[in-house]
């Protein structure tokens, strides 16, 4: 079924660079309705969800670094479906459902792994890493009406962009380049198609994924929820830019003090560890609190000559912010030189009060065996950094400790409240401000899917 033409409300400025990453984006007018609460708690609204949108957009399946060699493999799993997405002979990737077609039993199990041929557990079919049939064990007491069905792994449209493997369960869907959105060259600059694996977490959290993404997607609350991040980030600085097709990003200035705090000079404690964990000697460091921004970025700069990697298209602010990028419907990617934070919020299979906040954390490894993460990427002490050895995921269970850190902890807690609030009688839906642009921006275009629009 063709898709229906959809006018987008507004257009990139055409004055931008191509490379001019930083620069601020017109506005977009996505209203100011307040939208139905029951988007958050209601199977119905789930399951129209599930039919209009995770079926018919491009979705983040997985990174490039996880499937290097011809036959690795690694399996997307969306609410019950399963995607196989394999690195093929060529150097291409491809996607298939994770079942076969004589009785649906899955094809591999697991997360990831390495074949050459994919054989059923339950009767020995065999089928190639491109999905075809190479053997029907007992062929001949088949009849040849049955064979003629053409058995093979039922294929999945899939893309690689920017080291990202992306799949779209839906054969009529426009190309990714169409509905991505982002400038460019956007996402390709930070390579991650260089950077590897080095933690990934998958933990049940009790809420919707909307709201999991809608408390990620503003530094509105960060004054009240994560006081301790007032002196390291200056979230009223914070820039945020709107794209087509609901991407969207918001550009957080790290190193700099919140402006609502009355000192902004004192080199506290919180910047004189960030500084420590970047390699700057903070007892050396003369300047005060509004210098340590640019001295970060500089020192970076020099550091990236020594280990023989380009910085030099980015500007000061890359090296010190947090880009954090929103790719239309569920994934913020926190993106930095060093590496970047894939964060994907699945849905739950059958619970729409429950998500699987899902996040990699990528990083860049070097030659030099000195140059370790900084501490603000939260690896824990002892992790491979050099891109030799994938970690098994660790699962955590709903109610269970993920180690994730001291502001995820506190985001947890809040998604529990905030889940249950959305249910109550006096909840009549958000009442979003300038600082919550995205979240209104994202949801407008989940509805043009659940509304069939798109």
């Amino acid at each position: 079924m063709n898709q229906p033409n959809v006018v987008e409300s507004w257009i990139v400025n055409p004055e931008l660079s191509k490379t001019d990453y930083e620069g601020k984006q017109p506005p977009v007018d996505n209203g100011h309705a307040r939208l139905d609460p029951a988007r958050y708690h209601s199977e119905k609204f789930m399951a129209l969800e599930w039919e209009r949108l995770w079926t018919r957009a491009w979705l983040i399946a997985g990174v490039e670094s996880d499937i290097p060699e011809p036959g690795d493999y690694l399996v997307y799993r969306i609410r019950h479906e399963e995607i196989l997405c394999v690195r093929q002979p060529d150097g291409s990737v491809k996607a298939m459902y994770n079942v076969c077609p004589h009785r649906g039993n899955r094809v591999v199990f697991g997360e990831r792994g390495s074949l050459q041929r994919f054989t059923c557990a339950f009767h020995s079919w065999q089928y190639g890493l491109d999905g075809g049939l190479i053997r029907i064990q007992d062929e001949e007491t088949f009849k040849p009406e049955v064979v003629a069905h053409g058995p093979r792994l039922t294929p999945v449209r899939c893309e690689t962009k920017a080291g990202l493997v992306f799949i779209n369960m839906d054969d009529e869907a426009p190309p990714l380049e169409q509905r991505l959105g982002l400038p460019e060259g956007y996402l390709e600059q930070y390579r991650m198609d260089r950077m590897h694996v080095v933690r990934h977490v998958v933990a049940e959290w009790g809420a919707n994924w909307k709201n999991g993404v809608d408390a990620f997607y503003e530094t509105y609350h960060l004054h009240a929820i994560h006081p301790q991040t007032q002196t390291v980030m200056a979230d009223i600085g914070t820039q945020y830019d709107l794209y087509p097709h609901g991407c969207q990003r918001m550009i957080v200035p790290i190193g700099r003090k919140s402006p609502r705090v009355p000192d902004q000079d004192e080199v506290d404690e919180s910047l004189q560890y960030m500084m420590a964990s970047e390699g700057l000697d903070p007892d050396a460091f003369q300047g005060s609190a509004r210098d340590v921004r640019a001295a970060i970025a500089r020192h970076k700069r020099q550091r990236a000559k020594a280990l023989g990697f380009d910085y030099d298209h980015f500007t000061d602010g890359q090296l010190t912010d947090s880009w954090a990028t929103g790719v239309f419907p569920n994934v913020q990617i926190g993106m930095h030189p060093e590496g970047c934070f894939l964060m994907r919020f699945m849905p739950h299979p059958t619970d729409p009060q429950r998500f699987f906040y899902d996040a990699m954390t990528l990083f860049r490894p070097a030659a030099d065996p000195n140059y370790k993460a900084p501490d603000w990427m939260g690896v824990p002490e002892g992790t491979d950094l050099t891109g030799a050895t994938r970690p098994d995921t660790e699962h955590v269970p709903f109610g269970g400790e993920a180690n994730l850190g001291e502001v995820l902890d506190q985001d947890v807690q809040l998604l529990n409240d905030v889940q249950a609030g959305t249910r109550s009688r006096g909840f009549r839906g958000a009442l979003w401000g300038e600082q919550e642009q995205r979240l209104r921006h994202y949801q407008r275009e989940v509805d043009r899917y659940v509304n069939g629009e798109k």
